[in-house]
């Protein structure tokens, strides 16, 4: 492919559908040429439940994104997410098989395979196969071991798999919209590419993106992604709280969390906001602080959560660079004072890096996994990539180019 290349993003959100277009230059980094953001009422969770309405705010989103840039997208790599999603560690060994014992390129397509020969239920559908390190005979810690010399190959990779029937919503709701989908990406490593250093990633770092109806989970080490996760509570819940604690419509109290939503206790209770009522009725003055002990509980029981799962992954100990908080939910003022007593680390909040163009229609939080999808795809464009669905061969083909994939995107 010429470069720059032209490539989009699709974020489908519980919320909201981002469609980002990009140019991609030769080293693999986005300038952002075109933004659609369109509200979305057919997704749950992370989970298409009206395909008709999914695929109208697709196609919103498309519209107002080419209109900036006067292309009209063709693929789109594609974000998916919900609690369907599951990770796990595998390792594949294979013999090198060049009589001079250096391995090759097609050495390490083999290893891959033969982490990825696990027994997957037929009802499910493996996302991505990605390789941690390799180890030559002894020899471990090795990034890509093409051109060594050794006997016995060996891999440890991260396996993210999904529901099928999930994946097939998606590429429909794509396809129906006019669009191709050209690879599922999981939304929790997306965000990671966009939010992330090198060095947060050689350190130890957890990405805690809390969007509307999921929190994705993803935590790196030493350079590579060690443990995914995705929990089905969001920042729709804190708005639920806000909806039965205050009496009011979920769209006013949408509204209020945004504006006056905060999660320090030590908010002040002098500040009076008016709360509008259900179906007419008057306007309450609420303290903020009233406002703050609703929320808190609720991102609390969240970030425990969180904490459960990062314990669970064995690497909650050697996090040296903390958490990054990132997703719309992330925006509540005093959520890093939080996340940092809740969590025991430090935290901070991510907005997308290390792209150019548009970028002050890309610096928040909630499009962080959009820009995520434009560096998968300028990796894959240019390096060659990591292993993704390539929906273009059938929803079961996957693609096994191994170079290894955050220290290309960086």
């Amino acid at each position: 492919m010429a470069l720059p290349a032209k490539v989009m993003g699709l974020d489908l959100g519980t919320t909201k559908v981002s469609a980002l277009v990009a140019e991609i230059d030769k080293s693999g980094k986005p300038s952002i040429i075109g933004v659609g953001t369109k509200k979305c009422e057919g997704i749950r969770r992370g989970v298409i439940v009206d395909i008709e309405k999914t695929i109208s705010a697709i196609e919103a989103a498309i519209q107002e994104a080419e209109i900036m840039t006067d292309h009209s997208a063709r693929g789109a790599f594609v974000s998916i997410s919900g609690d369907h999603v599951r990770g796990m560690n595998s390792t594949g060994v294979v013999a090198v098989s060049r009589p001079d014992k250096e391995i090759s390129e097609h050495d390490v397509e083999r290893v891959v395979n033969a982490a990825r020969a696990v027994v997957v239920p037929s009802d499910r559908l493996i996302l991505h196969v990605i390789p941690q390190e390799f180890v030559v005979d002894d020899q471990g810690g090795i990034d890509l071991p093409i051109g060594m010399s050794g006997i016995r190959l060996e891999v440890a990779a991260h396996i993210i798999t999904c529901a099928t029937t999930c994946a097939q919503n998606v590429i429909k709701s794509v396809k129906r919209a006019g669009v191709d989908v050209s690879g599922l990406v999981l939304q929790p490593l997306a965000t990671g590419l966009a939010v992330l250093t090198q060095e947060e990633m050689d350190l130890g770092v957890a990405v805690v993106d809390i969007g509307g109806g999921t929190t994705d989970i993803s935590v790196f080490k030493d350079g590579a992604i060690r443990h995914t996760a995705v929990l089905s509570f969001g920042g729709n819940n804190v708005t639920n709280d806000l909806v039965i604690g205050l009496r009011t419509p979920f769209g006013q109290a949408e509204n209020l969390k945004i504006e006056y939503g905060c999660a320090r206790a030590s908010t002040s209770e002098h500040e009076i906001i008016d709360v509008p009522g259900v179906q007419g009725r008057k306007t309450r003055p609420i303290s903020r602080k009233v406002i703050a002990q609703i929320i808190r509980p609720r991102l609390e029981e969240i970030l425990y959560l969180v904490k459960g799962q990062l314990m669970k992954s064995e690497y909650y100990e050697v996090l040296g660079a903390g958490v990054v908080l990132t997703g719309g939910t992330s925006l509540i003022t005093g959520i890093e004072d939080l996340a940092e007593d809740v969590l025991s680390m430090p935290a901070r909040m991510g907005t997308p890096e290390n792209v150019g163009g548009l970028v002050e229609y890309v610096n928040d939080p909630r499009m962080s996994t959009g820009v995520g999808l434009l560096h998968f795809a300028g990796n894959a464009i240019v390096k060659g990539g990591v292993t993704a669905v390539d929906t273009q061969g059938g929803i079961g083909n996957v693609l096994v180019k191994v170079r290894r994939w955050v220290s290309t995107v960086f």
